[in-house]
């Protein structure tokens, strides 16, 4: 079994095969390559990506065969890329000259003599030798026409062939004419390290910090540092080496360097929560704003307890998940909104804290770049993403993606990385991490489903999938399985156990609702205006069969909220500022024939 990176392994296998090889991805950072010890064994060293394409084309099995040739837009070229700027060939005329280089790659690989060795070109930055791939310049068109002329008609010498290899961020930097229905080019991806990866340069580079032999103490707490900097490059493990080295934190303490590292400071807000919460009843203080929904507030407090205490995800080897993750379907009004703001508040003190995205706003087609960055070269780029600049100025954070079915479909695609590692790439290659963050997404899927004409077969309505009467589990089980059905099974698995179902609201939820929103009129009303509000249960009452009426109830405590400003606050200030109430007055409401009548007393 070879130890050596699939994309390495593609390499060897594929060279003096394929002439043209397209490198993409995780181009900047270093790469273990294995070589033999003077024993004969397995030896892992870390080189650059020049280092290791040069170390590929000129291994035992291809020794001597290869000549080595290296373009960049800066300098021109050398014979080794990766050597000291300084034996650049500077004396060469028109190093500018995009034009000249590529006829120069193009002469090398087409017209070689048959006892010459094979060469390899190799071109870094090869995407930076054109403006835009979509809007190229006439000596940017030349260029990639030497280099296309190069890859089909390269010459094979002995058992292996002249070889052009381009260094790209992403392949779609350079034209796609290149390497679209082109035979004679692979494409090689090379991915972040994986956890193998890391533990290998940790091993080789942190024998210092944890020790040459580890104890049992010492050796978990390695394999949580390998765990918590997935996604992290190499050259960044180093950085973190190299800050281990600068703050005074024992080894034992390592953990916290990555927390530095990913947000700036090493303060977990998380803790601070946890200490405000010792005494507080989540439940109590949740139930408060959010009446009639037992079930999914105890399914709720019990994923923000595990938030709290940091233990969200641990069953995952990466140990990079958010925070907590929570799906809340169910019937519009019902609560699903106001549960997030109170848990934000509950939280950090203030529910205005909650980063919140209405994703109806979200549906057209390139939406996501509102939200990730644009790539480079498009409208946008300069100004990253909203929800991505939102998380690096705020990391620990509640994020709220409400009606997250009005968004376009690839919104949700993107989603399926953070919710998996944690973290995302926006569109300047910036890692964003989302490892302290909170995460609710809202749904109605499930309620209701478009009716259509069967004669034209266009949408002319919705009719309801949920009645209010029926059961929390004959809801939740029409609900969940609309949700499968609706969203891919990726999503629903990272998901997991953490969808909510919120049911109708009860009646007696609903006259509870109602009376805290007067209450709350009533309060504001003295305290702002110091006018008085005398109201009886008879008149309550009333107030509670207006709320419980089918075209009311259907719309939760929206509906509610709607009768209580037409049935009470609109008379009420129509009372008010018809009979001149002043300081120290008093309104009186009673009862009428399905509505309410306001007097000024006295």
């Amino acid at each position: 079994m070879s130890l050596r990176p699939n994309w390495q392994e593609e390499l060897f296998n594929f060279k003096g095969i394929k002439s043209t090889f397209i490198i993409e991805g995780n181009i900047s950072d270093v790469y273990p390559f294995y070589v033999k010890d003077e024993n004969g064994n397995d030896k892992v060293q870390f080189f650059s990506l020049n280092e290791v394409l040069y170390n590929i084309f000129n291994s035992e099995d291809t020794k001597d065969a290869y000549t080595y040739q290296y373009y960049d837009p800066i300098f021109g070229a050398s014979d080794k890329g990766f050597s000291d700027p300084a034996i650049y060939n500077k004396k060469a005329e028109n190093l500018n000259d995009i034009v000249k280089n590529s006829e120069t790659i193009r002469s090398s690989m087409t017209t070689r003599s048959a006892n010459e060795k094979s060469i390899v070109n190799t071109v870094n930055f090869a995407s930076r030798f054109l403006n835009s791939p979509d809007t190229m310049q006439p000596n940017e068109v030349a260029f990639f026409m030497n280099l296309f002329y190069a890859s089909n008609n390269a010459l094979r010498i002995k058992s292996n062939i002249n070889t052009l290899v381009l260094i790209v961020n992403k392949l779609n930097d350079i034209p796609a004419w290149f390497y679209i229905n082109n035979p004679n080019v692979r494409t090689i991806s090379i991915p972040n390290p994986d956890r193998n990866m890391r533990c290998e340069y940790i091993n080789d580079k942190y024998s210092k910090i944890f020790g040459e032999t580890l104890s049992e103490d010492m050796e978990k707490v390695q394999n949580n540092f390998i765990d918590i900097t997935g996604g992290m490059k190499l050259k960044e493990l180093d950085e973190l080496r190299r800050l281990h080295e600068k703050e005074n934190i024992s080894t034992e303490d390592i953990a916290d360097n990555v927390t530095i590292f990913k947000y700036g400071f090493r303060d977990n807000k998380w803790l601070q929560i946890r200490d405000k919460l010792s005494n507080v009843q989540m439940r109590d203080v949740i139930k408060k704003r959010v009446m009639g929904q037992e079930q999914a507030i105890e399914k709720i407090v019990q994923v923000i307890e595990r938030a709290v205490v940091g233990l969200s995800g641990l069953q995952h080897s990466s140990n990079t998940k958010p925070r907590g993750i929570l799906f809340l379907a169910g019937p519009t009004g019902t609560g699903k909104t106001e549960v997030v703001k109170a848990v934000t508040q509950l939280l950090f003190g203030d529910e205005k804290a909650m980063i919140r995205f209405d994703m109806s706003e979200f549906s057209s087609e390139h939406a996501d770049q509102k939200l990730f960055g644009a790539p480079p070269g498009y409208v946008g780029y300069d100004s990253g993403g909203q929800l991505t600049n939102a998380i690096k100025n705020n990391p620990f954070s509640v994020l709220l993606f409400d009606e997250i079915e009005k968004s376009h479909p690839s919104i949700m695609d993107k989603f399926l990385q953070i919710l998996e590692d944690g973290r995302m790439t926006d569109g300047q290659g910036n890692t964003v991490y989302f490892t302290e963050t909170l995460i609710f997404f809202t749904s109605n899927v499930g309620i209701s489903k478009e009716t259509v004409d069967p004669a034209s077969g266009k949408v002319i309505g919705r009719e309801s999938i949920v009645k209010p009467g029926e059961s929390y589990d004959e809801i939740k089980l029409k609900v969940e399985e609309a949700m499968r059905i609706y969203f891919k099974p990726e999503v629903i698995n990272r998901i997991g156990d953490n969808i909510v179902v919120f049911n109708y609201i009860a009646k007696e939820a609903s006259e509870l609702i109602a009376r805290k929103q007067i209450e709350n009129i009533n309060r504001n009303l003295e305290k702002n205006n110091k006018i008085g509000i005398e109201i009886g249960d008879d008149a309550y009452k009333v107030l509670f069969d207006l709320c419980w009426e089918p075209k009311t109830r259907d719309n939760g405590g929206r509906g509610i909220g709607n009768v209580i400003e037409e049935q009470y606050l609109n008379p009420l200030a129509g009372c008010i500022y018809n009979n001149n109430c002043k300081e120290g007055d008093t309104v009186v409401v009673k009862p009428g024939n399905k509505k309410l009548e306001f007097t000024k007393k006295g």
